[in-house]
C-alpha cells in the first residue's frame, strides 16, 4: 500500500478552508466578517476627518486617493471570503492578522502624504498581496479555473504593490506619481480581466462567486458609511448646541441620512441582491455593479458625512466654492452610484427619481452665490428626501412582489 506524500494529505486539509455552497440559500455572512469590518469603521471617520481638516483641492484629491485604496482592500477581502469559509480556524487568523494591517493603515490616513507613507504602503501591500498568496494556497487543485485566476491576480497585484512601496519611500509628487500608476493598475485588472503572458486572462464564468453573499457585505459597508454619518451628526451637534440654527441643522442631517438609508434599503438592496443570485454570470453582476458603482455609493455618503459638520460648524456663513462642492458633491455622488447601480442590476433605464434629483441639484449648484451653508444643507437634504418619498409612490407593486 502506496503512503500518501505530504501534498496529497494537504489537499483535504485546504479543501476544508472553502465554503460548502448550498443551492437553496447563499451563504451567511460570520461574526468574524463583521469583527474585521470594525476595522474600517475607524478608516471611514479618518477619511471624513481628514476631509474636512484639509478641505481644499489638494486634500480632497488625496483623500480620493487614498479612499479608493481602502475601498479596494476591502471589497478585494469580501471577494476573497466570499471563496473561503471564515469559521475556519486558519481562515479567522488570516482575517484577524488583515486586520491588524487595516488598522496600522487607518492610523496612517491623515499622514499617508506625510511621515508615514511607508506605513500605509506597507499595511495596504500586505494585505492585498498577502491575502492574495493565502487564497492562492488555499485553492491549490480544488478550482483549476479559480486557481489560475488568482495566479494572474498576484502578478498584477505585486506589480502594483512594488509602485506603492516605492511612493511610500520616497515623498512629494514622486509620491503621487507612484501611488496614482499603482491604483489605475489595480483598478484597470478586473476590468481588463488581469490579462498575463503566458498565464492568458481570467473570465468571469470563472468568477464563480456567491452573489447573495457579496451582496449582503456591500450593503454591509453601506451601513458602516451611513453608521459614520450619524456619529458625525451627533458630535458635532454637542459641540454646537449654543447655536442658533444648530438645532435645525441638526435635524436636517440626519433626516438626509434617513433618506439616504431609505434610497438604497427600502428596496434597492433586496433587488440587486435578487439579481446577482439569479444571473447567469453573477461574476461579471459583481464586478460591475458591487465592485465598482458601490465605490460611488459610499464615497457619497463620506463626502455627506463630511457636509453635515459643516452644516453644523459654520451654518451661517456664505457658501464658498469648497463648501459647495462638498454639500452638493455628497448627494450628486450618492444618487449617480445609486441611479446606475439600479439601472446594472435591474437592466432599466436610469431611475428618472434619481436623474430629476441630479437636476435639482444642478439647480442648486447654479445658484450656489446666494446661501448659506446651513440653508443650502437644507436643501440638498430636501432633494434626497424628495428622491425617497418618490421611490416609495412610485414603486409599490415592486415592493409587493419583493414580499410575496
Amino acid at each position: 500500500m502506496s503512503i500518501p506524500s505530504s501534498a496529497d494529505r494537504a489537499r483535504p486539509a485546504r479543501r476544508s478552508l472553502l465554503r460548502e455552497r448550498h443551492a437553496s440559500a447563499h451563504s451567511k455572512v460570520t461574526n468574524i466578517e463583521l469583527f474585521f469590518d470594525l476595522v474600517f469603521v475607524y478608516a471611514v471617520t479618518q477619511l471624513s476627518h481628514t476631509l474636512l481638516h484639509g478641505l481644499n483641492m489638494i486634500g480632497a484629491l488625496q483623500v480620493l486617493l487614498l479612499f479608493l485604496a481602502v475601498w479596494w482592500v476591502w471589497v478585494f477581502t469580501s471577494w476573497v471570503t466570499n471563496w473561503l469559509d471564515p469559521e475556519r480556524p486558519l481562515v479567522r487568523l488570516l482575517l484577524l492578522a488583515l486586520m491588524l494591517a487595516g488598522l496600522l493603515l487607518s492610523i496612517a490616513l491623515p499622514e499617508a502624504f506625510g511621515e508615514r507613507g511607508l506605513l500605509f504602503a506597507g499595511a495596504y501591500v500586505f494585505m492585498q498581496v498577502g491575502r492574495t498568496l493565502f487564497m492562492l494556497w488555499a485553492l491549490g487543485n480544488t478550482a483549476p479555473a479559480n486557481t489560475r485566476n488568482f495566479q494572474r491576480i498576484t502578478v498584477w497585484l505585486v506589480i502594483s504593490g512594488a509602485l506603492w512601496l516605492a511612493g511610500g519611500w520616497l515623498d512629494g509628487q514622486s509620491r503621487w506619481t507612484l501611488w496614482i500608476a499603482a491604483l489605475v493598475l489595480e483598478y484597470l485588472g478586473p476590468a481588463l480581466a488581469f490579462p498575463v503572458p503566458g498565464l492568458g486572462r481570467s473570465s468571469t464564468a470563472d468568477w464563480d462567486i456567491d452573489g447573495g453573499h457579496l451582496a449582503e457585505r456591500c450593503s454591509q459597508f453601506v451601513i458602516i458609511a451611513l453608521g459614520e454619518s450619524v456619529l458625525v451628526t451627533g458630535s458635532s451637534f454637542a459641540d454646537t448646541l449654543a447655536q442658533p440654527q444648530a438645532l435645525l441643522a441638526f435635524v436636517s442631517a440626519f433626516v438626509g441620512s434617513v433618506a439616504m438609508w431609505w434610497i438604497y434599503f427600502d428596496l434597492a438592496a433586496e433587488r440587486g441582491s435578487r439579481a446577482i443570485r439569479q444571473s447567469a454570470d453573477p461574476g461579471r453582476t459583481a464586478r460591475v455593479a458591487y465592485t465598482y458603482l458601490h465605490l460611488l455609493i459610499v464615497a457619497g455618503i463620506i463626502v455627506s458625512a463630511v457636509a453635515d459638520e459643516l452644516t453644523l460648524r459654520d451654518a451661517a456663513q456664505h457658501v464658498d466654492t469648497i463648501s459647495g462642492a462638498v454639500l452638493l458633491g455628497g448627494p450628486a455622488l450618492y444618487l449617480f452610484g445609486n441611479a446606475w447601480f439600479k439601472k446594472t442590476v435591474n437592466s432599466t433605464n436610469l431611475p428618472l427619481s434619481h436623474l430629476i434629483g441630479l437636476g435639482l441639484l444642478v439647480v442648486l449648484a447654479l445658484t450656489l452665490t446666494y446661501w448659506s451653508v446651513a440653508p443650502l444643507g437644507m436643501a440638498t437634504t430636501a432633494v434626497l428626501v424628495l428622491v425617497a418619498l418618490w421611490e416609495v409612490c412610485s414603486l409599490r407593486t415592486v415592493r409587493q412582489a419583493l414580499r410575496e
